[in-house]
């Protein structure tokens, strides 16, 4: 099983992510950086979050993995796996970066397939009914890199982090 993949996620002062389907608070630069990184690669979502995209499609120029227990769920321009063997199969031979783009789910059970994880920390807390693992007080990770704070057009404090598993 490949160990190689990247984790991607926002999360607020107490690691939230999200509540009732929606990010905590949308920072249009960190989706431009998400776009960024992530066009021409891989990504892999759960359902949930794959519905949170525009128009509840697939996100053009990545190949779009989506991973879900509903056995029929068929999502067109998407390749729809239900479990972890069946993702592995089907990223195997792809040669480009792949990211975990969420959520909690998908987050909990592919971190330790993941050899790196962008963090964009928001300097709030929020009311979030789904959480990212605190990576700060992992044992299997340590931070690598981290950014300078910086206020969004949406009035909100935010940097970018860098942290790698150990090994």
């Amino acid at each position: 099983m490949r160990k190689d993949l990247i984790l991607i996620a926002s999360v607020d002062r107490n690691w939230g992510i999200g509540k009732e389907n929606e990010l905590l608070k949308p920072i249009p630069e960190d989706l431009k950086r998400f776009a960024k990184l992530t066009r021409g690669n891989l990504i892999i979502v759960g359902r949930k979050t794959l519905e949170t995209f525009p128009n509840k499609k697939p996100l053009p120029d990545r190949v779009n993995i989506v991973l879900t227990r509903n056995e029929s769920y068929y999502c067109e321009g998407a390749v729809v796996v239900h479990d972890l063997d069946s993702l592995f199969s089907a990223i195997k031979d792809y040669a480009g970066t792949i990211y975990v783009c969420g959520g909690e789910s998908v987050y909990r059970q592919l971190l330790p397939y993941c050899s790196k994880a962008f963090i964009t920390r928001i300097d709030e807390s929020y009311d979030a009914d789904k959480h990212l693992e605190n990576l700060d007080e992992s044992p299997d990770w340590v931070l690598t890199g981290q950014g300078q704070w910086q206020e969004s057009k949406a009035s909100v404090l935010f940097r970018y982090d860098e942290f790698d598993r150990k090994s």
